[in-house]
């Protein structure tokens, strides 16, 4: 007799700047786990976080990805027969294993690991402690440092030091960094609030809009380089994709041009010699056993053909997964179609867990 499909629960949206991303990457992941095989291994209910923070029960979360949009909860039409939930809504306590599709804060970042992991019941994708490291960049920075890693010179910032000697923080930016250099929010991801400096200007107001997202942040000096990125999947054993390389036409990589259809395009396989590949592939794993990453990342580099360097510039712990985010497309690449790729992922999270109770622990 065939056991009975596993109930997994698909959480998306969420409290970020990057809660349309959530979305359509959910789309993605719910029509694989809906599709061949996984049809009658899964049975999927979604939730929907809003922009708020409050729960919304199946019917409302498949309302918004058929349409694509985030809901309104101010709205009374967006759910006429129910209410957003601060806390679950009852049908989520009956999911066997949770497929968090979030990106950024309050989702990517430790929080809602950290609830799966009270409740214990497995979920895919990094514990508390990779997702808290994989997402702070100024943490993760100094867990690559601690690892030996090269990275290119940054400088860590915290906004209140705007609001002191704001000139005596931009002389210490210009002599360690120089121009042009990139401003970060230690604690976002899409590439939101993110800027170019390229004057004294232009770093002050990059600053500033950091700080209005983050308290934290990040200054890295700007380099000339290929950027090269390498899928991660596994738990206790990683495995490496096939490199891909991003090309687009814009000064950089910003939010604009890598979610916008025509602005950028993917290179995959990435046309680099194969030490190179293998190099940035060791590293790849190197970066994930750095900051505890387990489940999925997608680990992005710099690479300079002339001279042969490779700077480890992030990691991410919760990949996106719409029609132009590399780690489904890398996998597919390497032979891993995303149907039996989403497969291994809720696989791999059953495995972590088996093993982490076994040992006595409740997180992977």
């Amino acid at each position: 007799m065939a056991s009975p499909p596993l109930h997994l629960g698909l959480v998306f949206g969420g409290a970020s700047g990057e809660h349309a991303v959530s979305i359509r990457s959910a789309t993605t992941v719910l029509a694989a786990l809906r599709r061949g095989a996984n049809a009658e291994r899964y049975s999927v209910s979604c939730f929907y976080i809003d922009q708020r923070g409050s729960w919304w029960p199946p019917e409302v979360a498949d309302a918004v990805l058929a349409s694509g949009q985030p809901a309104d909860p101010d709205t009374p039409c967006t759910a006429p027969a129910h209410s957003g939930f601060r806390g679950f809504p009852p049908p989520a306590l009956e999911v066997e294993l949770w497929f968090p599709v979030l990106h950024g804060p309050n989702g990517e970042d430790g929080t809602i690991q950290g609830l799966f992991t009270l409740m214990q019941v497995p979920f895919v994708g990094s514990g508390v402690l990779g997702s808290a490291v994989g997402m702070d960049k100024q943490a993760m920075k100094a867990a690559f440092a601690a690892a030996g890693l090269p990275q290119v010179p940054y400088a860590c910032v915290e906004a209140t030091e705007l609001q002191g000697d704001a000139e005596g923080l931009l002389d210490r930016l210009e002599r360690q960094l120089g121009y042009p250099c990139f401003v970060k929010p230690a604690n976002m991801g899409s590439s939101v609030g993110i800027s170019k400096a390229r004057d004294r200007s232009e770093l002050l107001a990059g600053l500033h809009l950091a700080a209005a997202l983050d308290p934290r942040l990040v200054v890295e000096q700007g380099v000339t380089a290929r950027e090269l990125e390498c899928a991660v999947l596994g738990t206790t054993a990683l495995r490496a994709s096939v490199l891909g390389e991003i090309c687009f036409e814009a000064d950089w990589y910003d939010y604009t041009t890598k979610y916008s259809e025509g602005l950028s395009h993917t290179v995959i396989p990435a046309r680099v010699p194969e030490a190179v590949s293998e190099r940035v592939r060791a590293m790849a794993i190197t970066a994930c056993r750095a900051v505890a990453a387990t489940g999925l990342s997608r680990v992005d580099v710099f690479y300079t053909e002339a001279s042969g360097e490779i700077w480890l510039n992030e990691i991410n712990t919760l990949p996106g997964f719409t029609s132009q985010s590399m780690y489904p497309m890398l996998w597919e690449a390497t032979g891993l179609p995303l149907e039996e790729l989403v497969h291994s992922l809720v696989e791999g999270a059953r495995e972590s867990f088996a093993h982490s109770t076994a040992t006595g622990g409740v997180s992977p």
